[in-house]
């Protein structure tokens, strides 16, 4: 186990996803906002693998969870006007 909590970046790089800066806005900006009716893991966005993941991860407690607990939320932010 690491003594720290993995970084935003090896979330997206241990879920098969771009984790470079700008693959992860690529990716959130696709898929924002998550409506508030669809747990983070149900997204139709996630392979069923991905899904099993986040579940995984947020039920166990794992050190993943508050990183993924951050993804739920920056999903769910509103999009700006630009």
């Amino acid at each position: 186990m690491n003594d720290y909590p993995p970084r935003f970046a090896e979330l997206f790089s241990q879920l098969g996803l771009s984790a470079d800066p700008e693959g992860i806005y690529q990716f959130i900006q696709m898929h924002k906002p998550l409506r508030a009716d669809i747990l983070l893991e149900d997204a139709p966005f996630w392979t069923h693998q991905q899904a099993q993941f986040l579940k995984d991860s947020i039920k166990q407690d794992a050190d993943w969870a508050q990183i993924v607990d951050h993804l739920n939320l920056v999903l769910r932010a509103p999009l700006l006007a630009t």
